[in-house]
């Protein structure tokens, strides 16, 4: 017997799902890990409590299948983009401005460098913008640096190493300094493809001009010298420290590590539909969750405007990869049902029927429309998303959210339609997202869907007709876990590539296609998406003058 552990951190949760050689589940599991917010626009995670959370999913998986430790032939990891400090035995060092040193991982949606992220993108012409879509987020690495040696000193020079979250997952269970290829290229400004023709992947003008010179004076020791592709083994395996806590054998081979998003990507792209030839032109992974990411991945470098890459060989080896994605979507969601005033009677109402939140309102929304479509519930009801800033294609992290067509109802039905309208919002936004990939070169056509509102009826419903793609849903729900058990079957030498996995152990398991009746709906409500956007510009044009 052969089986593969694949271990998940989320923004909320860690998860482990325990996979035989055919990529079929047999055992999943989660704990919820602590986030601290001692800000506006800060949150912050522990690296200790999340290591908890990981060994208590394993544990878990182990006893539910009862399957022999010795069984489990590799593991693979993947998490958010999250910043972990440590020092040099290992210990977390605060990012907080608690002072608190439990308190370590400064979390991919944090935003508190935005200001340092406006003085990185104007740091000089550089060549790792090319590969970011034009300008870094401040949801990447390089500003969260920049903010920790400007605001907190004696972290800085108590900090013996940065990593990526998938990458100190790593380290925690084997030891090793090693960084994943996904991660430093995603996230740190290192060019891989550059790396793979004999030069540098770091760029040493760069560092210098963005205020981080010391990182590049060092050589990079504390950001990363060793960088391997997604699945090679680190280091000798588990070590036995590590071992004993997750109950699993020593020496157990680890996968280098992958963002959470991109084992979401490896879980879907590759699987054979209707024996159809893969065609990665057209095929779009989009990954729900607190954010939501889109994944294509093509033969050639497609640079394009607030798309993040293109990124060599940062999902799938030998390919290009380029990243949109939305900073807020099932958040936003929750933010906008959870601050509404009929959500208490909503909530009474789906405990009642025995629903969650999300059924509930879905049901009343059918019950609304009576024997009219759904979506014309929204005719004069329009948001836009950005509350959290847009990711992609606008990035713009000063965006704001707006909405259009309130009146002085806040019973449960306008909650409903509101409720509707944010979710044809985030539609919108994906659907402004495969437009640009298309217009660089893609011929986007089919989704592969996975996580958090992709388990959603109205949410695909909405996403497949404002897109006008097919979407496919997966055998494996959770294909971000399946996506690192596969990397964990590489570490082992199961699979000769991560392709090979990922022809072999993902299927799907439905398709949703468009309706073309909502054509002329949405494509007028589209452009209503996009004059929300602009007249936003304008309003701060008109009040910049005033300032």
């Amino acid at each position: 017997m052969q089986h593969y552990i694949g271990i998940d951190i989320g923004t909320g949760s860690a998860r482990a799902g325990l996979f035989d050689a055919q990529g079929s589940a047999l055992a999943k599991a989660v704990e919820p890990i602590k986030t601290g917010r001692p800000s506006a626009d800060f949150a912050e995670q522990s690296s200790s409590d999340i290591w908890r959370a990981v060994c208590a999913c394993v544990r878990q998986v182990m006893r539910a299948s009862a399957i022999p430790a010795e069984t489990v032939r590799g593991i693979g990891f993947d998490a958010t983009c999250s910043l972990v400090v440590v020092d040099g035995a290992g210990s977390p060092v605060t990012i907080s401005p608690t002072g608190d040193d439990d308190w370590n991982i400064i979390v991919w949606m944090d935003h508190r460098a935005v200001e340092q992220t406006a003085r990185v993108n104007a740091c000089g012409a550089f060549s790792v913008f090319d590969y970011v879509g034009g300008s870094i987020s401040p949801e990447m690495q390089i500003p969260k640096l920049l903010w920790l040696k400007e605001n907190l000193p004696a972290t800085w020079e108590r900090a013996a190493h940065f990593f990526d979250l998938p990458d100190y997952l790593t380290f925690r269970a084997t030891g090793s300094l090693s960084r994943s290829l996904c991660s430093t290229t995603c996230k740190w400004t290192y060019l891989a493809h550059e790396a793979g023709a004999g030069g540098a992947g770091w760029h040493d003008g760069f560092f210098h001009a963005a205020g981080l010179g010391d990182l590049a004076a060092e050589q990079f020791r504390r950001i990363g010298q060793v960088v391997l592709p997604m699945g090679r083994p680190v280091g000798a395996g588990l070590t036995a420290g590590a071992a004993g806590e997750l109950g699993l054998m020593p020496g157990t081979p680890v996968g280098a590590s992958i963002i959470d998003a991109h084992a979401g990507g490896i879980g879907m792209l590759g699987m054979e539909i209707d024996g159809e030839e893969v065609d990665f032109d057209r095929r779009l992974a989009l990954i729900g969750g607190t954010s939501s990411c889109h994944m294509a991945v093509s033969a050639a470098a497609r640079p394009m405007h607030g798309v993040w890459g293109p990124y060599y060989s940062a999902m799938v080896p030998g390919l290009w990869l380029n990243e949109g994605g939305q900073s807020a979507t099932g958040a936003l969601i929750d933010h906008i049902i959870h601050s509404h005033a009929a959500h208490a009677e909503a909530e009474a109402n789906a405990k009642s029927q025995a629903l969650d939140i999300y059924a509930f309102l879905n049901h009343r929304a059918m019950e609304l429309a009576g024997s009219q479509p759904v979506h014309l519930l929204t005719a004069g009801l329009h948001l836009n998303p950005d509350f959290h800033g847009n990711r992609s294609p606008r990035a713009n992290p000063n965006l704001r959210g707006m909405i259009s067509g309130l009146n002085l109802g806040a019973g449960l039905d306008d909650l409903v339609r509101l409720y509707l309208a944010t979710i044809q919002a985030v539609a919108y936004g994906t659907r402004h997202i495969i437009e640009t990939m298309n217009a660089a070169g893609y011929q986007i056509d089919t989704l592969l869907c996975c996580g958090g509102g992709t388990k959603n009826p109205v949410f695909l419903k909405q996403h497949a007709d404002i897109t006008g793609c097919r979407l496919i849903l997966p055998e494996e729900a959770d294909s971000v876990l399946l996506g690192s058990a596969m990397l964990g079957s590489v570490a082992a030498g199961a699979h000769a590539s991560v392709a090979d996995a990922m022809k072999s152990m993902a299927r799907p398991a439905s398709t949703l296609s468009p309706d073309p009746s909502t054509t002329l709906f949405h494509r007028a409500k589209y452009a209503v998406f996009h004059r929300l956007h602009d007249d936003q510009i304008a309003y701060q044009n008109i009040m910049r003058a005033g300032l």
